[in-house]
């Protein structure tokens, strides 16, 4: 009790502000990367409208690879077809970032405590967890999301949002806003893995082989080697590529149980 008291008594003004601070930090965190993740998705939402159109193969486009798809989607539903579903994705953003931040905060904590995890491990492990709990809360507008944007103009079955809910509802039962989240948890864990890993890989024999080339005094402490800012990028990117493409059939998995009956051939993708 008397230690208590000694560690609150003596800043009760810093401790008060404290958490204002913190509240104050989690929501300019959380504002921050909302808007940052809607200005990515937006950008990259007519490549990801023609991944979806292929992988689902659409009878409109099925006969089309990817660079034809991308010119004649304009052509056909104009220029905003390349941003069909995009508003679902939008709409989903908020609630995923809030929920991976929080609940990356609370397993950390958990597996810290309980387990005894701490260091590189502890942090990945809670981010897996973290990004699998978003996903599954989120999951649902995911689903809409691929079903709008797999409709083409002229051949549409579904109004809105709100529309493709009830309709899912209404035909699929509850569990028809979950089709595919086994291979989209499933594919999660090799993606981390194989980036993080091909990641690190890069690093190190990059700094080891051409440290003068790649490297750069660490600020923290100008003993330690670490990545100039675009040869960080690069990695980055290639080793976001690489474990894309191995995980990429699980995403084909996905995005074809998603579209569940819109499909020809949805019965064979229960």
């Amino acid at each position: 009790m008397t230690s208590e008291a000694a560690v609150s008594t003596p800043s009760s003004t810093s401790s008060s502000s404290t958490p204002a601070k913190r509240d104050y930090y989690w929501l300019r965190s959380f504002v921050a990367g909302g808007v940052a993740g809607c200005c990515a998705k937006t950008t990259i939402a007519p490549l990801d409208r023609v991944k979806i159109l292929l992988q689902g193969q659409n009878p409109h486009y099925k006969h089309l690879g990817v660079f034809s798809t991308f010119m004649a989607v304009p052509k056909k539903e104009g220029i905003l077809g390349l941003y069909r579903g995009n508003g679902a994705m939008m709409v989903r953003i908020f609630p995923y970032g809030a929920i991976q931040f929080m609940a990356f905060d609370k397993y950390k904590k958990l597996l810290n405590k309980r387990i005894g995890i701490s260091g590189h491990i502890h942090r990945l492990v809670a981010g897996s967890m973290a990004g699998m709990t978003a996903v599954i809360c989120t999951y649902p507008l995911d689903v809409v999301r691929a079903r709008l944007a797999f409709q083409v103009k002229g051949d549409q079955r579904y109004s809105g949002i709100i529309d493709v809910f009830r309709s899912i509802y209404r035909k699929e039962g509850a569990s028809g806003f979950y089709r595919g989240l086994t291979p989209t948890l499933v594919g999660m864990a090799p993606y981390a893995g194989l980036s993080f890993f091909t990641f690190g890989t890069l690093k190190s024999q990059g700094l080891k082989h051409f440290p003068e080339q790649l490297g750069r005094p660490s600020s923290d402490n100008p003993d330690v080697l670490v990545l100039k800012a675009h040869i960080n990028l690069l990695c980055g990117g290639v080793a976001g590529a690489f474990a894309q493409t191995v995980s990429y059939p699980l995403d084909v998995a996905r995005r074809r149980m998603q579209l569940g009956t819109v499909l020809p051939d949805s019965d064979k993708c229960g």
